[in-house]
């Protein structure tokens, strides 16, 4: 993996560049050597065919593999033995099967499963899980950490799950509700509309916006789909590939209400959680920080713990240099946590809790957003129906009046 740099060498003069590392410790280490002193390392965004073919391991299928193993090495099974044993119980399944054999092959000569998982070219990993698997195979810590790699890979992909069952019911009411207004639009306005053209009367202004609405609508119903279709795959294709619209977003979303809360205490928490393992896997703190701050999906938080990492690196606490770097503000209660963590050496602890409370916090929030999202759609639907209805009857009323 090639990272970008940009820092200062031993003459004290500016140098930016690119060094190839398997991991940001690594990369560090190489610059190092080099006597480049770097105030920042990112990974470049390569495209390669094998980059291309590597796709991101499914949260549930890690949840998965981290579980099954676990349990045979609990129960005194070789690593190798373990991964024949795995590969056995899912031969259906091409892409993962494909997955443990390049595992087998490289174990059975005499790779660590750290190599093995690092150096496979069927599933991209977590950087963190890696390097936590790394840890606890010097260590003697392997099920532990996979169990522990389990309970929060399932974690996240439960709350996932009940996002998207959340989601539902209001998404198929949205849908509903777009059909029962373009159904009014395009067939029952027209239909009206041709009692007015007979009597020559000159249309209300609402009424008249809601005829040009569903003319324009039956004129240009393809292009309309298509630029939607069009423009939905544009924003995730931008959102996915151009960082500063990316950051954009992001930025944006932070600064809604409620929205804002929920993203922050979902990106802290899973940080915490990961942070808190690591430690507890016997990670050195400053490396710790490193690899969990890779969790964040939020730009802005990455950024933030970005450059405070890099503090961490030079001896400062965490708490501090969060405090002394510029960006999204974080939450009061997390800052407070983590440095009373920090001076009573119970980082870990501390933060497997933060992580907890931020899951129960999360969940209670969205509830509510749920109960107040329901009601407002349907005001919505009825505001709509209720327009067009009244466009339509408005002129009706006006001739009514003017035959008596």
């Amino acid at each position: 993996m090639l990272f970008k740099y940009k820092g200062f060498d031993k003459s004290g003069k500016k140098v930016k560049g690119t060094v190839d590392a398997s991991s940001v410790e690594e990369a560090g280490q190489k610059l190092k050597n080099r006597g480049i002193y770097h105030e920042g390392l990112k990974p470049t965004k390569e495209f390669s065919l094998e980059a291309f073919s590597k796709r991101q391991m499914p949260g549930d299928l890690l949840a998965t593999f981290s579980k099954e193993l676990s349990s045979y090495l609990n129960s005194g099974m070789t690593i190798l033995t373990a991964i024949k044993l795995l590969e056995n119980q899912h031969e259906g399944e091409k892409r993962y099967v494909s997955f443990l054999n390049s595992i087998k092959t490289m174990i059975d000569e005499g790779k660590s499963l750290y190599h093995a998982l690092n150096t496979q070219k069927v599933y991209a990993l977590p950087d963190f899980y890696l390097q936590s698997l790394n840890v606890a195979g010097q260590s003697g810590k392997m099920v532990e950490v996979l169990t522990n790699m389990a309970n929060f890979f399932s974690a996240q992909n439960k709350v996932k799950k009940q996002v998207k069952g959340a989601m539902i019911y209001p998404s198929v009411i949205f849908v509903v509700a777009i059909l029962i207004i373009a159904f009014l639009l395009v067939s029952v306005v027209p239909e009206i509309t041709k009692i007015f053209e007979d009597t020559d009367q000159a249309l209300p202004p609402i009424t008249q916006f809601v005829v040009n609405t569903s003319d324009f609508l039956i004129a240009h119903y393809v292009a309309i789909l298509v630029s939607l279709i069009v423009a939905v795959i544009v924003f995730k294709l931008a959102y996915a590939k151009i960082d500063a619209f990316h950051r954009v977003v992001d930025a944006w979303m932070m600064k809604l209400p409620l929205i804002g809360t929920l993203i922050q205490n979902h990106e802290l928490g899973r940080f915490s959680y990961i942070l808190s393992l690591m430690l507890s896997s016997g990670v050195a703190y400053a490396q710790a920080v490193q690899l969990a701050k890779a969790t964040f999906g939020n730009y802005g938080l990455r950024d933030l713990f970005d450059k405070a990492s890099v503090k961490v690196v030079e001896g400062n606490k965490l708490s501090n240099s969060l405090q002394l770097v510029r960006g999204v503000k974080l939450k009061r209660n997390f800052m407070q946590t983590l440095a009373l963590g920090e001076e009573s050496s119970e980082v870990a602890e501390v933060l497997s809790n933060t992580s907890a409370l931020y899951a129960e916090e999360n969940d209670d929030k969205l509830k509510i957003l749920l109960s107040l999202l329901n009601p407002f759609m349907m005001l919505l639907i009825g505001g709509f129906v209720g327009v067009i209805i009244a466009a339509m009857m408005l002129p009706i009323f006006t001739m009514t009046q003017g035959l008596q």
